[in-house]
């Protein structure tokens, strides 16, 4: 009988620890889904959410060159790690001021920068939402924000919505981990737990850079973003 209750209570707990695991991220997507359906309903604010086909982990990334919040022009040779040389590879981040789960995962994408910027490995941060369509996403806006929040990577605009979709994202964050060469080696999620960073058991990120630290492919190598849908002008 006693051991029949620990196989019970064996059971019980690890019913638990999953359903913790899970509920940030069923949260977040709720919070995200429930802002798309207000924003979809309402005539002032014409969108359409955008789906794309794009890269492939292994795939080769586009380069480009955007305008950053200072006002220069970035390319990705131009973005070098914490020590000033050239990187190892890049966080390329589709990432908004306005989307809710964005603005949950502000303080992560800093603290990941800070964390893997002096490895080689900085942030990125790309604005792929079309100003017109979400005003709260505008150049102005976006330094505003960063000079907030004191964003230590930089934060660029996808003028045009060019370079989103050369990509494939879809939604903010989302994440696009490239080595030197632009060669995909990780695409998705940040982390496991969107809604609570208290909660995160593994950030797949930092995984799949210590995955190419020790000369291994990223494992996972591509999870499900959770965030809102990219915004752009109906035709």
């Amino acid at each position: 009988m006693k051991r029949l209750f620990g196989f019970f209570l064996a059971f019980v707990l690890i019913q638990f620890a999953f359903t913790a695991c899970t509920a940030g991220d069923e949260k977040s997507d709720k919070t995200a889904d429930k802002v798309e359906q207000k924003e979809t309903s309402s005539s002032a604010a014409k969108l359409v959410s955008y789906e794309a086909d794009g890269l492939t982990v292994g795939d080769m990334a586009p380069n480009f060159k955007l305008k950053n919040i200072d006002g220069k022009m970035y390319s990705l040779e131009d973005v070098k790690d914490a020590n000033g040389n050239d990187a190892k590879g890049y966080i390329v981040t589709f990432t908004c001021n306005t989307c809710p789960v964005a603005k949950m995962y502000e303080q992560r994408i800093i603290d990941l920068h800070n964390k893997m910027a002096p490895k080689g490995y900085p942030v990125v941060a790309i604005q792929p939402n079309d100003p017109d369509v979400k005003p709260g996403d505008s150049f102005t806006a976006m330094q505003e924000n960063a000079k907030e929040k004191g964003f230590p990577f930089v934060y660029l605009l996808d003028e045009g919505q060019e370079i989103f979709p050369q990509y494939g994202a879809s939604r903010t964050p989302e994440i696009y981990l490239l080595d030197a060469t632009h060669k995909l080696r990780y695409h998705g999620a940040i982390d496991d737990n969107s809604g609570d960073a208290e909660a995160v058991t593994e950030n797949y990120v930092e995984m799949a850079v210590a995955a190419l630290e020790n000369g291994q492919d990223p494992d996972p190598s591509d999870i499900k973003a959770v965030g809102c849908s990219i915004k752009v002008k109906k035709s």
